[in-house]
């Protein structure tokens, strides 16, 4: 299972939100390469890049930093936040991200999200963050009537290959992730799911690697130092 270390950009610094609240950040870096380099020193081979401020308001405002970081350090890195557009996609891609992530444009305008897997494939991945069951949009303000589980059946049946599912209850509590809905997700077969939103301890790692989950992405369990990078990498076995 892979494990994606990641770094949420807010005006050009590492930050963590508690819940997808802009209200309460929590500043962890202002040089969001040395971050990711320390990663990367520590084995990580992957990581997990968000724009909050592009969530947010759909602004592009840490292209500089994401492209210091690609340029500067060898990971592969997938990112999103606020990625609405083509032109936004084929801008990441030709920095040398892995993978793009799209998130609200995939849930307003599902043609568009369509068209843009058969032109890129698996380098498209979309953003499930889910609140009490429903999708949950535009930096997480917005919910609308769609069921997470039904949304990642219907991704994988267009050809989305890579789903990051979050329970945006569980993001950045440190009490653990929603095992429950792993379970269920990893009967969907064909379609990697990426674990997000509250992977805190040790055995949550090994549990879902048993269950074939492709990989976990750890925020604030490694800034607060719950988690241990190289123990959760080893753990993972990536």
């Amino acid at each position: 299972m892979k494990i994606f270390p990641a770094i949420d950009l807010k005006d050009g610094k590492a930050v963590r939100l508690f819940q997808g609240d802009y209200s309460q950040v929590t500043v962890y870096s202002e040089d969001p390469v040395e971050i990711a380099a320390g990663f990367k020193a520590k084995g990580a081979k992957n990581l997990h890049l968000v724009d909050l401020d592009g969530a947010k308001d759909g602004k592009l405002m840490n292209f500089d930093t994401i492209k210091r970081i690609v340029s500067d350090v060898d990971l592969f890195v997938q990112t999103g936040g606020g990625i609405r557009d083509e032109e936004r996609i084929v801008q990441y891609l030709e920095l040398g991200i892995g993978r793009v992530i799209l998130g609200t444009i995939a849930v307003k305008d599902f043609g568009f999200l369509c068209d843009m897997v058969k032109k890129y494939g698996d380098k498209i991945a979309v953003g499930v963050d889910v609140k009490d069951e429903y999708v949950a949009i535009n930096g997480w303000k917005e919910v609308v009537d769609v069921k997470g589980m039904d949304f990642c059946k219907q991704l994988h049946d267009v050809g989305v290959k890579t789903v990051i599912y979050t329970d945006i209850s569980k993001d950045g509590a440190l009490q653990g992730t929603n095992m429950e809905a792993y379970d269920k997700l990893s009967e969907i077969k064909g379609l990697n799911i990426i674990a997000s939103g509250g992977v805190s301890f040790e055995n949550e790692i090994s549990e879902l690697k048993d269950k074939g989950i492709y990989g976990a992405i750890l925020g604030k369990a490694l800034y607060s130092g719950m988690l241990n990078l190289e123990r959760a990498i080893e753990l993972g076995g990536n």
